[in-house]
């Protein structure tokens, strides 16, 4: 999947109860940047793709593309595949209640008569589950499909839903145009798009997989349903600027000074334009940076998380006891403060909820673009994301960001 849904089967939520001495003072600053609630405005289009222009600040000047990553052969091959029989599960459900779901989502009574015709349904243990016919799967408004949808998330028994494709930014036609699907099946896709609150997205690979002819158009599925958008950006350099200002940033005040040659050197050179920011980031975010975990990182019986990549950002060897929730609300706490915006180079940031429970983490970089992982599974790589786009995936209902800043004595 794109990126993984909140509250759904492939994230692991963590529930920090040290949270609560910080988040009563701090929900009310989420004041970040002044724009993070919308992705930027492109500065141009290249060759039909979109070239974004950071604001000043003291990051620099920044430039920046996205690209599309996929998951390895390797990877897919490994993946549990789904069925091709498009199937709807209701645990506790019964005929009045799915009824009034179908009522509640608009549908025709001749589309609610062939739902619950009893022939398409099996009960289980408690657990209604409707057979869905590909025609009607296709015939449902985009209205009609999310709130039927959004019922369906809540439940782990259908993956698809709880833990969908996100189309980041609304834009399909930049998602698909250099997918390896079919026309066909492309078509198919933004018929079945819906919306799970601000964000589009796809569950329906079933039936992409019924129309798949070969076992090469099978593979090509499970390949597109780990397709997901991550920035690219470089650093634009003027000739005989002064790089002070952006060695103190980029070296977090000098916590992290592992690239404080390359940016002396590179401004001193009148030909060097740029930098990938790759190489300004600590070891840690640049080995995994457009990469998706391995076998061997599961070793611990956890796959890395976003609580671990968050707070695992300045340590050079990563520490796998910040997979466990408790020792990482002990360090947290210990070794991080929270702080009010606008938000600096390593901040971590935390969407928590009024509970305490904390539904994500990312790290702040520059401007409005994070260094994330969304979700412990196999197909999620660490990413670049505008913060923007991962508040639309996290920050729902009474979810608010919280800022955490290293202590100086901290490392």
């Amino acid at each position: 999947m794109l990126h993984s849904r909140p509250f759904g089967l492939f994230y692991t939520r963590f529930f920090l109860g040290l949270f609560a001495l910080f988040v009563n003072a701090a929900l009310a600053a989420d004041t970040g940047t002044a724009d993070d609630k919308e992705e930027p405005v492109p500065a141009r289009f290249e060759q039909g793709e979109p070239v974004w222009v950071s604001r000043s600040g003291p990051w620099g000047e920044l430039e920046v593309r996205s690209l599309y990553l996929e998951a390895p052969d390797s990877l897919v091959a490994g993946l549990k595949q789904p069925n091709s029989t498009t199937s709807w599960n209701f645990p506790g459900a019964s005929e009045d209640t799915l009824t009034a779901l179908f009522v509640r989502a608009g549908l025709p009574s001749d589309m609610r008569a062939q739902l619950l015709n009893p022939q398409h349904i099996l009960i289980h243990e408690g657990v209604w589950t409707l057979f869905i016919d590909p025609e009607l799967l296709l015939a449902l408004t985009q209205d009609q499909r999310s709130v039927i949808y959004r019922e369906l998330s809540a439940s782990s028994l259908n993956p698809m839903h709880a833990a969908p494709a996100y189309v980041v930014a609304e834009n399909p036609e930049d998602w698909l145009s250099d997918a390896h699907i079919t026309d066909e099946q492309k078509k198919m896709v933004r018929q079945l798009l819906w919306k799970d609150y601000d964000m589009l997205a796809f569950s329906d690979v079933s039936i992409l997989l019924a129309g798949a002819k070969t076992d090469a158009e099978i593979a090509k599925v499970f390949k597109f349903m780990t397709r997901v958008r991550s920035l690219m950006v470089t650093l634009k350099l003027s000739p005989g600027s002064d790089p002070k200002p952006l060695a103190e940033y980029w070296t977090a005040e000098g916590r992290e000074t592992e690239c404080l040659p390359l940016i002396l050197s590179a401004t001193e050179r009148q030909g060097m334009g740029s930098i990938d920011l790759t190489h300004l980031l600590p070891p840690m975010a640049r080995t995994y940076l457009y990469t998706f975990p391995t076998l061997e990182s599961g070793a611990e019986g956890r796959l890395p998380d976003c609580q671990w990549t968050a707070l695992n950002f300045f340590h050079s060897t990563p520490h796998d006891y910040f997979l466990d929730a408790r020792l990482t609300a002990t360090h947290l706490t210990e070794a991080y403060e929270t702080v009010e915006g606008p938000y600096r180079y390593g901040d971590v940031l935390e969407f928590i909820d009024g509970r305490g429970d904390a539904q994500h983490a990312c790290v702040f970089l520059a401007d409005n673009i994070v260094f994330t992982k969304n979700g412990e599974g196999m197909i999620k790589p660490w990413i670049m994301m505008w913060l923007a786009d991962v508040k639309k995936l996290y920050q729902r209902e009474d979810c608010r960001v919280v800022a955490y800043r290293m202590k100086p004595s901290a490392s």
